[in-house]
């Protein structure tokens, strides 16, 4: 079922930290992980819930199982609006504190991951990154590329949410969908994952024919929009083609950014008659992001200084961060085309 990828925790007081260490551990005790990596997995988030609560303002922890890679894992993400690291680097060193305590805290949190990364500005706040894998063993092969990271949130109050992202992974070629069901909620959730049987059962590699398909399988749902994306790996060529308001860029290897326009419409009710697969050479572009609706419309990447450096969740959940709405279901697609 396609639904959200990742629930928000408010972390903002003390008083929620015993409900995200509890949520944590019952995903690690659903995904059936060791003894051992459950202690790993509650150590984790007992440091970052401690980091909140010691240096941060407006604190929130985002959750999330992953199936992808190596048996799967949980990311755990520690966002919040503190005075920002000016030195990430010497923070991780174990005995630097800027609170008179040991300073174990990121370092811990780093060793203890099977991945970790870290983003912060003097004066907007941090990101911390950790994925915990299901099955600990030396990680290889992580950064296979195209890097995908979807961000998927419910709106606050909702049990499910009506974006979806869906991808199918070939030898030949990567088909990714960002999808927004009208309105939220259970009927926006079924439109989604009316379209994502659509998606997976027809075989094309023209975004225009999927979501024609799409259109005449929806109609008695309420309706999405969607962008659909196919990257041709023998073709080395991505192609594009979407309905409604997903705004889509392309992030060029000269700073150029390029934004992919969608069709007016809302697929299950009107679409154009006439559209047309928009086709460009991959090795042009670095990264591609896409945003459904709950992303203000004019969300930018600029102030991020050096975040291209980070894992592309990182910059999904930095436009979150400054750029959500609050009054819908909130996506982002963050997509790494090259090193």
């Amino acid at each position: 079922m396609v639904d959200a990828t990742h629930k928000f925790f408010n972390a903002s007081d003390r008083s929620y930290f015993a409900i995200i260490k509890k949520e944590v551990h019952a995903l690690a005790l659903q995904h059936q992980f060791t003894e051992k990596r459950i202690a790993e997995t509650d150590l984790i988030i007992a440091e970052l819930t401690s980091n909140l609560g010691k240096y941060a303002t407006g604190g929130y922890i985002l959750l999330g199982w992953n199936e992808w890679l190596q048996g799967g894992y949980i990311e755990i993400i520690s966002v919040d609006n503190g005075p920002g690291i000016s030195d990430t680097g010497r923070v991780m060193f174990d005995g630097f504190s800027t609170s008179n305590t040991l300073g174990h805290g990121l370092g811990s949190i780093k060793r203890l991951s099977d991945f970790f990364d870290i983003y912060s500005l003097k004066g907007w706040g941090t990101i911390v990154v950790s994925r915990i894998f299901k099955t600990a063993q030396p990680i290889t092969g992580l950064k296979t590329f195209p890097e995908i990271q979807p961000l998927v949130l419910a709106k606050q109050g909702e049990t499910t949410s009506g974006d979806g992202f869906v991808l199918r992974k070939g030898d030949r070629s990567i088909k990714l969908m960002l999808a927004d069901g009208l309105g939220h909620g259970p009927d926006a959730n079924l439109a989604v994952n009316e379209a994502a049987k659509a998606f997976h059962n027809i075989a094309s590699n023209s975004p225009v024919e999927i979501i024609r398909h799409m259109h005449s399988s929806v109609r008695k749902t309420r309706g999405l929009v969607a962008m659909i994306c196919i990257a041709d790996l023998v073709k080395k060529t991505v192609s594009f083609a979407g309905v409604g308001n997903i705004s889509t860029k392309l992030f060029g290897v000269n700073q150029t950014v390029k934004s992919i326009l969608c069709y007016n419409g809302i697929i299950g009710h009107n679409i154009p008659g006439t559209m047309n697969d928009n086709i460009l050479p991959i090795d042009s572009f670095q990264e591609l992001i896409l945003c459904s609706d709950g992303i203000r419309s004019r969300w930018d990447t600029a102030k991020f200084t050096g975040i291209n450096r980070c894992d592309p969740m990182i910059k999904a959940v930095a436009l979150l961060k400054d750029f959500n709405r609050l009054t819908d279901d909130s996506s982002v697609v963050a997509i790494k085309f090259k090193r």
